[in-house]
């Protein structure tokens, strides 16, 4: 099973890697993006299974990276790690089609919340 991790930090890509693993994740294959656009792109070249993603970002934040793929047709479960935890941003996730929200700082129990219904 394929992850792909986005977000404009590579010390935060690392981090969600290392809390994947710490949750139990240790089979699956992960890449990265550190944008929307780029994000954007590796979904289309490496069709992964599960899309993390920041909110926040340069070019193309995860909100609209999201919107992006639904809107062409791309039905890749998708989540959001960031700081952006209010109920009106949890709500517009949701809306939006995004599977869970998972609030910075995250633990590895966390992960394992958010995922276990999305990669068993």
């Amino acid at each position: 099973m394929k992850v792909l991790i986005v977000d404009d930090s590579r010390v935060m890509r690392q981090i969600v890697t290392r809390t994947l693993r710490q949750a139990g994740y240790t089979e699956l294959a992960l890449v990265e993006a550190s944008n929307g656009l780029e994000a954007f792109e590796v979904v289309q070249s490496e069709s992964p299974d599960l899309v993390l993603s920041d909110w926040n970002m340069p070019n193309m934040n995860g909100f609209d990276l999201l919107k992006s793929l639904r809107g062409r047709g791309h039905e890749v479960p998708f989540g959001f790690v960031t700081s952006e935890s209010t109920q009106e941003m949890r709500d517009k996730a949701s809306s939006a089609g995004a599977l869970f929200l998972v609030a910075k700082p995250f633990t590895p129990e966390s992960f394992k919340e958010a995922l276990t219904p999305v990669l068993g």
